[in-house]
């Protein structure tokens, strides 16, 4: 049994955190106090306020995730939650010799290339906006670090209680353009990143980065379609429209891992996503 600790227990915080609780002693951290979830320890502390994370100082996890949101689309709330907190986080490892790695949640929008080509792990990171800039620097503390450490850039996550697609479906909010789309949802990510940690505890080395996606980028045009067929919606005049733009992730290197995904394309995703949000 190792001792973990997941900073940042929101939606995909606490799906990893449900993952591992039966087979390890998991500490959450959150900024708003909480009853917990069973066999989950409930730590309070602001990745922002270091002296709110006295707790952490002692605790010695063998494993973290850093699995923070930002409060508002801003700059400066994505340096203070992403880049500051995570400093501050790794701070109070100095004197841990049993850590054994730190697990970064990031994102694809570190990849500022927006023309349909394929990119994956070795292709350079060049954000264009503030988010992926302030990503890809949290992602450079992880550098030197006396521990491993792996980014996990995530695509567009969806599933339980994300509705954005199914939302411009219903709302008839087609975007201008039909671009190249990719996904990943909410449980194969938790389960992707809970696999990668029982790698780290069995002794198998890891990349120091995975594109987090499913097994087929889309047209976004595609897959509203898809959605609205399946809802018995109208569809978009101009849906045969050919895609441009986007970007399409090659996440062969998560899928050599060993690790099979649950929803391995939208449309088995958006199946079950669908059936809940029926039942809503």
């Amino acid at each position: 049994m190792a001792k973990v600790l997941i900073v940042g227990c929101g939606d995909l915080g606490l799906a990893i955190a449900d993952l591992l609780a039966e087979r390890h002693a998991v500490f959450g951290l959150r900024r708003q106090a909480s009853a917990g979830q069973p066999n989950i320890t409930m730590l309070q502390g602001d990745v922002t306020a270091p002296a709110s994370l006295q707790a952490l100082h002692t605790l010695n996890p063998e494993l973290i995730v850093y699995c923070v949101a930002a409060d508002e689309q801003t700059d400066a709330a994505y340096q203070a939650q992403y880049v500051t907190g995570l400093a501050h986080v790794l701070a109070t490892q100095r004197e841990n010799r049993a850590l054994r790695r730190v697990f970064f949640i990031s994102s694809t929008r570190v990849y500022g290339q927006d023309e349909g080509e394929w990119l994956d792990e070795a292709t350079p990171a060049s954000p264009i906006d503030f988010a992926g800039q302030r990503l890809l620097q949290a992602e450079q503390l992880l550098q030197g670090l006396p521990c491993g450490a792996t980014a996990l850039r995530l695509s567009g996550l969806y599933g339980p209680g994300r509705f954005r697609m199914i939302n411009m479906v219903m709302n008839q909010a087609w975007p201008p353009q039909n671009s190249w789309s990719n996904r990943i949802h909410r449980d194969d990510a938790a389960a992707f990143t809970a696999f990668l940690m029982e790698q780290v505890l069995a002794g198998q080395g890891l990349a120091p980065c995975y594109i987090v996606s499913d097994d087929g980028p889309a047209p976004i045009y595609e897959v509203l379609t898809y959605l609205a067929e399946q809802m018995q919606l109208a569809q978009p005049e101009n849906w045969q429209q050919a895609a441009e733009g986007g970007k399409r992730l090659n996440s062969s290197l998560m899928q050599a891992s060993g690790f099979k995904l649950r929803y391995p394309d939208y449309q088995a995703g958006y199946l079950a996503l669908l059936l809940n949000w029926h039942r809503a």
